[in-house]
């Protein structure tokens, strides 16, 4: 089992920055965030794989998110600048054993993120 607990949510103007956190327990080969909006399908916005430290972006957020680990204290983080109200979705942490699949094993409660 692996227990997540997301922080760091809230609210931004357009061009602001947030900063998402995520507690993990432990840290399997794989970490990621996921967003959904109402009436959306749920995205895998990043990854990263814990033991190289490799990630992946969807396009929306290339050149602004940057997903990152501290392995050490088994943490997770999504720093969003350049944000935009299209941004705006609960973000989940996520783990799993494999980055490339869209069925992972853990999630976070989430947390709310509202740009206008």
């Amino acid at each position: 089992q692996v227990q997540l607990v997301e922080s760091g949510g809230g609210s931004a103007q357009a061009g602001g920055s947030l900063r998402l956190s995520c507690a993990a327990s432990r840290f399997p080969s794989c970490m990621g965030w996921f967003r959904q909006a109402p009436g959306q399908e749920r995205e895998k916005v990043a990854t990263i794989t814990t033991s190289s430290g490799e990630t992946t972006y969807i396009d929306s957020v290339k050149g602004r998110f940057t997903i990152s680990q501290d392995n050490s204290n088994k943490m997770l983080y999504l720093q969003m600048n350049s944000l935009e109200p299209g941004d705006t979705a609960m973000y989940y942490c996520a783990a799993n054993m494999w980055c490339a699949t869209n069925w992972w094993a853990y999630w976070g409660q989430g947390t709310q993120v509202t740009v206008s």
